[in-house]
């Protein structure tokens, strides 16, 4: 890790916005669907010139998004956490199979839907034939809040992604919505309070302002409708 690596990380403020220090990339990541409307893969799009802190709307309400214009102030913006501080395999519960073992802490669920592809992957774990093995394996590590893991029964290693330290800006075309902040490569979260939540791969927090799970994601983003209004080749696209 390198020592800019080391010196990131996002702070949550009491009632105000995730405020990023250590020149942290951020970029719109966009969920790309099949013509069924099923959640396939991701494609990075527009790239925002970043300084070493810069601070996040987390009340949904900035109407300069993805930043903070302290609309939180004028709106009354309650952003209580109250989310666990348990580790995640605390949390989780477990899926056993023939090759590998599928984690799952669904209270993280951010409503990607990358898990309903090919009959979902609860039922992909349980064969044992290489194709459902690999998409398992395709799907868990396309979770972009790190709620499902797909972990190799013979080495009990986890299956993850290789993910550069940065945030990217989730769009979802397919069902015209903006969805969360997707914390990437270990970036440590610190609660209001001090506290840092435990690190992980793959985290998503919201930035809707409505997730009764804060300060993370949980899916409550498509219930709303909420729209970051950023326009362009990322919003409105399902391919």
């Amino acid at each position: 890790m390198t020592s800019t690596e080391e010196s990131m990380r996002i702070v949550v403020t009491e009632n105000g916005p995730y405020v990023v220090t250590g020149s942290v990339p951020l970029a719109v990541q966009t969920i790309i669907s099949d013509g069924e409307g099923n959640s396939v893969d991701w494609r990075e799009g527009h790239s925002f010139d970043t300084s070493e802190e810069y601070s996040l709307c987390r009340c949904g309400q900035s109407a300069t998004k993805p930043f903070c214009d302290s609309s939180h102030l004028r709106v009354g913006f309650d952003g209580t956490e109250t989310a666990g501080q348990q580790p995640y395999l605390e949390q989780a519960g477990e899926e056993d199979g023939p090759a590998v073992v599928l984690t799952d802490a669904e209270s993280l669920c951010a409503y990607a839907r990358f898990c309903d592809v090919a009959g979902s992957i609860w039922r992909l774990v349980r064969r044992s034939d290489a194709e459902s093995v690999s998409m398992a394996i395709r799907e868990g590590t396309r979770c972009p809040s790190g709620r499902l893991v797909v972990w190799d029964r013979a080495t009990d290693e986890p299956f993850e992604p290789d993910l550069e330290p940065s945030i990217g800006l989730v769009e979802d075309p397919a069902v015209g919505v903006s969805g969360p902040l997707w914390v990437r490569g270990g970036i440590p979260v610190v609660s209001a309070e001090g506290v840092e939540y435990e690190p992980r791969n793959r985290m998503t927090l919201c930035r809707c302002g409505a997730s009764r799970n804060k300060p993370f994601c949980d899916g409550t983003h498509a219930a709303i409708g909420f729209d970051d209004g950023l326009a362009g080749p990322d919003r409105g696209l399902a391919g």
